[in-house]
């Protein structure tokens, strides 16, 4: 029963790609329910890991590869259909990857740590959601408000930007203050 979360992971990741299809193929309604199917199973595989204490070092990772690999490959084809910005797009992945590559370095450098998100970060995926959906929405036949679409480009720029040196400050700190190798095999 245990593992029931991270099942429910695999699957969201698996929902990738019929995602992916809808949205290249421009069927947003079907986009759209996927999406929303996703996002109910993010939530019940975090209340059944929290309530019956089935947490696992695999789930902390299998949950947020999930949600990353359903925003990226999201992003990446609204991008190839023109809907949004592909600079952004090239952004937020350039800002993934270097969480992904600090995290690597700061686990050779110094030991092994927890990933922890921060709030900035917490509040630039949210916002990378609500661009997402604002934009299946705007395009699909549920709603024509524009300017919502643009205020969000902006926000979601303004997050990646504060949220990537958010990361480099707190890691930068952690990274001075820790000797070399000192914690190497432990938790911080």
């Amino acid at each position: 029963m245990r593992h029931i979360p991270n099942i429910i992971s695999i699957l969201r990741i698996l929902l990738v790609i019929p995602v992916v299809v809808l949205l290249l193929d421009e069927r947003y309604g079907a986009a759209l329910l996927l999406f929303a199917i996703a996002g109910i199973s993010d939530g019940v595989d975090g209340f059944l890991a929290k309530r019956f204490a089935w947490q696992s070092r695999l789930g902390s990772i299998l949950d947020p590869l999930a949600d990353k690999l359903l925003l990226v490959c999201s992003f990446l084809s609204l991008a190839w259909l023109g809907l949004i910005p592909l600079a952004l797009v090239v952004a937020v992945m350039l800002r993934d990857l270097m969480i992904v590559l600090g995290a690597i370095a700061f686990h050779y450098r110094y030991g092994r740590f927890e990933m922890q998100p921060t709030r900035v970060s917490k509040v630039n995926t949210f916002f990378q959601i609500v661009l997402v959906l604002a934009v299946v929405f705007y395009h699909g036949e549920f709603a024509h408000i524009p300017w919502i679409v643009e205020a969000l480009v902006f926000i979601v720029w303004a997050t990646t930007l504060i949220s990537g040196a958010n990361y480099v400050w707190i890691w930068g700190r952690r990274a001075l203050a820790t000797p070399s190798g000192s914690n190497k095999g432990g938790e911080e």
